[in-house]
Order: structure tokens, then sequence, then C-alpha cells
């Protein structure tokens, strides 16, 4: 199951996204999904494994598990990156051996002091608070994004973590509209006028954190999961799966393109199984009432400034 680009390719509507993923694991991992059905993968720079991620792929590639234009390959440009994007978007394409990206994403929307190619630092002042580079507009990285397609290193371009307003300029001074905004959506975090403004301007969503970051979050940034959600829980009994399988429907239903992360197989597997149930228009009407307006991913805590703020 996919959906359409704008810009004519098709992207799966369940990936899976390898944050917060070492060494070994992901080649495991890579594999194990791959052969469940997996398709789509969702990659960083600044999740620092993307090398490990080309070997895993050039191994299943190259053992016939699955052909390179059977996958859906995404990774993202870091903030430091944000003055140097065609070395930035060349380095990530070395370090995941491939020729060309199914989509590249601006990370955030915010430049900040760079660090080197590829390093994607954070680089502090002596207070600890983000050093961003006021030099460096979005409009001029998005017009540097557009030269990845003509280049033919990208078929698609897209924008990550933008509100309303920064997709609205986006859509304003862009020549390649942005295919995709990823954002942080899950039912204590629904953020529906967001999404339905990028559908009605033919922008698809990929929801990242899907299921609220669990307990990474809960540890990270101290968050709630709405897994825990006794309304979510009832509706898993009700239509036997689990939560997270309830969660991850519910996100395909409303249109928005979903990549949960997990290590373990039979999350991996159960994550993909939920394709042979359907949430009925009264049941997605009271997930709509669990909305919290609680952002589980605050990168304020790391970088001393709240870009949402």
């Amino acid at each position: 199951m996919s959906v359409t680009l704008n810009s004519g390719f098709k992207m799966p509507v369940l990936g899976l996204g390898v944050w917060r993923m070492e060494g070994k694991e992901i080649r495991d991992l890579i594999i194990n999904s791959i052969n469940i059905g997996y398709r789509h993968f969702d990659c960083a720079a600044d999740y620092k494994n993307e090398s490990e991620v080309g070997d895993a792929l050039a191994e299943a590639i190259s053992t016939g598990h699955v052909k390179r234009e059977d996958l859906f390959i995404t990774t993202k440009l870091w903030n430091s990156d944000h003055g140097h994007v065609v070395e930035a978007c060349k380095d990530s394409l070395k370090k995941l051996r491939l020729d060309y990206l199914d989509l590249y994403l601006v990370h955030f929307p915010v430049a900040t002091k760079h660090t080197g190619v590829g390093a994607t630092g954070s680089a502090l002042d002596e207070e600890g608070v983000l050093e961003i580079d006021t030099t460096i507009s979005l409009e001029t990285t998005w017009h540097a994004m557009e030269d990845l397609v003509s280049l033919g290193l990208v078929r698609s371009i897209g924008i990550s973590n933008y509100d309303i307003f920064l997709t609205r300029d986006c859509l304003a001074y862009s020549k390649v509209k942005p295919a995709v905004n990823q954002i942080e959506t899950h039912p204590y975090f629904q953020r529906d006028s967001l999404v339905k403004f990028c559908l009605k301007h033919g922008i698809s969503v990929t929801a990242h954190t899907p299921l609220g970051g669990a307990a990474a979050n809960t540890e990270w940034f101290g968050s709630v999961s709405p897994l825990d959600d006794p309304v979510l829980k009832n509706l898993a009994v009700k239509y036997k799966k689990t939560v997270a399988q309830v969660v991850l429907q519910w996100g395909i239903q409303r249109n928005t393109v979903v990549i949960p992360k997990t290590s373990k197989l039979e999350r991996l597997k159960e994550n993909f199984q939920v394709f042979d149930f359907e949430i009925s228009k009264e049941d997605m009407d009271l997930i709509k009432k669990v909305d919290k307006n609680l952002r589980t991913n605050q990168p304020a805590k790391f970088w001393g400034v709240d870009l949402y703020a």
C-alpha cells in the first residue's frame, strides 16, 4: 500500500525508522524487516548510522532479498549542513551505498553553525544554546535542495518539522514543491490543522514518532505514551490487535505515512500486520478525543533553545 507523491513517485504508507539503532543491530533489523515485507526505510545523517544501514541494504540487494527499485529510502539534511546541501547529500549517498535517494528532507527548519560535511554537530555557545546561523535562509536551503533533483541525486525532496507557516512559505518560494512534510504526530499530538493543510496543498505527511516514542521518549523527555491510554487499550481489545497496531492503522486511515521504530523482531512483524482490519468512523472519532496536544520529542533538551516556542 502506497501514496503517490506530487513528484509522481510512490511511497509505501508503512516504513521503518532507524533512529537510535546501532552496529550489528542495524544489519539484523534491515534484513529481517525486508524479509517481513518492509520496503520503506527512514534514515538521517544525524542518526549517525547511515554507513551501517548502507552495508545492510547492499547485502540485501546483492543476495537477492530485494531489488533497489523496490526500496524507498529517505534520509535528511542536518542543521549544520544547510550551506552545503549538495555535498551533504553526496556524503549520505556514499554512506548508504546508493546512486540516488527516493526522498531527501530538510531535517529541521533551522541552519546552525557548520561543523563539517556529514559531521552533524550541534554547536552550542558558552551558555549551552544552539549556535544558529542567521546568514542562511530556509529559502536558500530549499533552492539548493531543488538542485539535487535536477542533478539526479534525489527523486523527491521534502521538509521535516515545519509548521503551517513555514510550510506555506516553502510553497510560496519553491519551484519544486515539497513532496512530504515529516512531523511528529500520534493520538496524543494529532495536529489536524497542519495535517489537513499539507494534504490540501498536495504535500504528503509522514508521521515520525507515530507511536509517541513509548519508553525511549519517556526516558529522554519525560513524556507520556499514548500506548498506555485506556481508550486505545479498549479499542485494541475490540479489534483483537495490539495498541500499537490500532495506532498505526489510525495514522494510515487519516492519510499519513507511518514509520514506527523497533529493534524487536516480534514488534517488527506486529507493526507490519495492520492491513487486515479497518477502524470504524465512530472509533476514529473516539480517538480524536484523546488528543492532548502533547509533543513527546523535544530537542530543546539538547539545544538549549525551543524551536517550537
